[in-house]
């Protein structure tokens, strides 16, 4: 898969879903632009480390088609093409224009021009404020420990900063730099209850996922299309 595209920043809620063990964005539905394709031999991916390079992302086109492994493309869910990391494999992808993270599953093969290192998802872009631009400088950081690095798990245990996983929760922001997730936290703070900082730590580096703690599902839908209508790229989180 690939190709850049562009759509409206911000779009009325069409679609929403909770799937538990995962996390959906709340996306409106949206048409990518058309994609071409050029055909050449992709480098190399780490099956360790680190990668730095150019992402795209893509969405309409190709939602409902079959992926490379086998799955159904979901442009609403966190997922991502890669030329030649195994299926499966989870990366943190964090847009060093903006150092916005997410976390994403790979499942497709792509993109396939010339320079650019991964494709995501529509969701996914979404997530990391890439929708407009269409591409954007991103660093991958391969998750050696898939079920524990995806939304709404912690692989750190509770901090001052950090409370308990449990019920429902809604994610707001994750950042590769701590203090824009403490100014995000400040910003929340005086229009919502239960705002924490959930932090979660790999080999290189340690991400804060700022979320806002709900008391039930309807809670969570509530404070989710709240924060939609503010601009916010949510997600919804069953833990």
């Amino acid at each position: 898969m690939n190709g850049a595209s562009a759509c409206p920043g911000r779009e009325r809620l069409r679609r929403m879903r909770i799937v538990s063990g995962r996390a959906l964005v709340l996306l409106a539905l949206a048409a990518a632009a058309a994609c071409s394709r050029t055909s050449y031999l992709p480098p190399p991916g780490p099956r360790s480390g680190v990668e730095v390079g150019h992402a795209s992302w893509y969405g309409g086109e190709f939602h409902g088609r079959r992926t490379s492994n086998g799955e159904i493309y979901d442009m609403h869910d966190m997922t991502a093409a890669h030329p030649t990391l195994p299926f499966g494999t989870c990366l943190m992808v964090t847009n060093l224009d903006n150092q916005q993270t997410a976390i994403v599953r790979v499942n497709d093969r792509g993109p396939f021009v010339k320079g650019r290192i991964i494709d995501l998802s529509y969701a996914t872009a979404r997530v990391l404020g890439m929708i407009g631009p269409g591409t954007a400088r991103v660093r991958l950081e391969v998750l050696p420990n898939c079920g524990a690095a995806m939304p709404g798990s912690s692989s750190a245990p509770p901090s001052s900063s950090s409370l308990p996983a449990a019920g429902f929760s809604v994610q707001v922001g994750a950042f590769a730099v701590q203090e824009n997730a403490y100014g995000l936290k400040k910003r929340l703070e005086p229009r919502y209850d239960s705002v924490f900082i959930a932090t979660l730590k790999t080999p290189e580096r340690t991400y804060y996922r700022v979320r806002v703690r709900a008391k039930d599902r309807d809670d969570a839908m509530k404070t989710a299309l709240r924060l939609a209508d503010e601009g916010f790229p949510v997600i919804l989180l069953e833990e």
